[in-house]
């Protein structure tokens, strides 16, 4: 076996492309991305047979510290046959090797590795399925398992709803809850109109208007429009646009309302039901009387891909799209869109691992995209592979402080 530290962009992509653990935080364009926005250092790893195949990879993403010495990781990475321990700890080895020769203080790495099977309230299922063997064996190599945290505690979400797109629609729908599809439905009244153009500028509006109501930071424009770019190139992101025409809806109403008005004259049986229809109406009304543009987008959903694979990503939505239901409608066109491209599966991209955390909105959060269906699934979490163990504990401590001091620099102009 041989290792290769920069792996041919081309290569790369291929073997990572097809490989069975495909993921787009392995990809070499999120390590582009993460080179112009974050800047980290990526290495696009790699361990060859003598036949000059590769047979794993890795994306490491390398920081650098005051002291000279990085600290490395390599998001649900790498990506190597996992039910085989030689190949493992042969690439392990290499590893070590390639910190030291770069001074690496560690690297964490976080595979696209399921834990165990668990059940709606993510305890574990008696005589399921469990990668324990895997999790021990990375630890007798010398790997620092860091903990089973349940929230959002690591670098990526221990814990997921992924939809297997491997069945038939009628199936996929059927583990979808029936209010989740009963809000798609009616989302149809609203006449939503749906685009994959790329609309950074109304996602970040969207976006922010997210944040400022559910209690989260957004990222800066440049971060959005970084990440659409590089991913781009690869064919590896797509943005579902919803909107809606204010003013066709205000006069389609309007002439609704004329006719349960007449219905409501002539049916006295239903006058309830029409009544709260014409409460409903005028409630819809003047929501878009007053907006002058023609058409306005009211939510976008960014997605992105491997060659198989799809995840959701980033979301942005107003109070119109609640009105209208377009945030379920988005996730919906999404999921829909990636069955008809024929991946395998689409991943809603983190849930807490509590269901009923009172954490900010990890409960509500999770309750949404549990009406997804499908499986809910347990990652194994966070390993370091550690090559200065002195600086690997003081680390946290030290970057502590030379943040404060930035901050301190940075406020005083200096």
């Amino acid at each position: 076996m041989k290792f290769i530290e920069n792996i041919d962009k081309d290569k790369y992509i291929k073997f990572t492309d097809n490989h069975p653990k495909s993921h787009f935080l392995q990809s070499y364009a999120w390590g582009e991305f993460c080179r112009k926005i974050k800047g980290q250092i990526p290495y696009y790893v790699g361990m060859e047979d003598d036949k000059n195949n590769l047979v794993a990879t890795a994306l490491i993403l390398l920081k650098k510290t005051p002291s000279g010495y990085s600290y490395g990781y390599s998001p649900r990475g790498f990506l190597i046959d996992y039910s085989n321990q030689e190949l493992i700890k042969e690439f392990s080895d290499y590893l070590r090797k390639f910190m030291i020769d770069k001074k690496i203080i560690y690297i964490k790495f976080d595979p696209d590795i399921p834990y165990q099977d668990i059940d709606e309230d993510a305890n574990p299922i008696p005589d399921g399925n469990n990668n324990y063997k895997l999790y021990n064996y990375m630890l007798s190599l010398g790997y620092i398992h860091t903990g089973f945290y349940k929230l959002y505690e690591g670098n990526q979400p221990r814990y997921t709803f992924r939809i297997n797109l491997k069945r038939d629609w009628q199936e996929i729908e059927s583990k979808m809850s029936k209010s989740f599809l009963k809000s798609v439905k009616r989302s149809e009244v609203y006449d939503l109109e749906i685009d994959n153009d790329i609309k950074i500028d109304d996602f970040y509006r969207l976006v922010q208007s997210n944040s400022s109501k559910d209690d989260f930071d957004a990222h800066n424009l440049k971060y959005y429009q970084v990440f659409t770019e590089e991913l781009k190139k690869e064919g590896a992101v797509k943005y579902f646009n919803v909107s809606i025409k204010p003013q066709e809806l205000v006069e389609k109403f309007s002439k609704e309302i004329e006719e349960v008005k007449k219905e409501l004259e002539t049916n006295k049986k239903r006058a309830e039901d029409l009544k709260n229809r014409l409460t409903k109406l005028e409630k819809d009304i003047n929501a878009f009387k007053d907006i002058k543009e023609e058409k306005i987008v009211v939510c976008s959903l960014i997605c992105t891909y491997t060659k198989n694979r799809a995840w959701s990503m980033f979301i942005g939505s107003d109070d119109l799209a609640n009105m209208t239901f377009a945030v379920t409608r988005s996730y919906y066109e999404a999921i829909k869109d990636a069955f008809n491209e024929g991946y395998d599966f689409f991943d809603l991209f983190g849930t807490p691992g509590d269901p009923h955390t009172s954490y900010k909105n990890l409960a509500k959060l999770h309750d949404f995209k549990r009406k997804f269906g499908d499986q809910y699934i347990e990652f194994i979490g966070e390993f370091d592979l550690v090559n200065k163990n002195l600086l690997y504990h003081m680390l946290p401590m030290l970057l502590g402080i030379y943040r404060k001091i930035r901050k301190i620099f940075q406020k005083s102009g200096q």
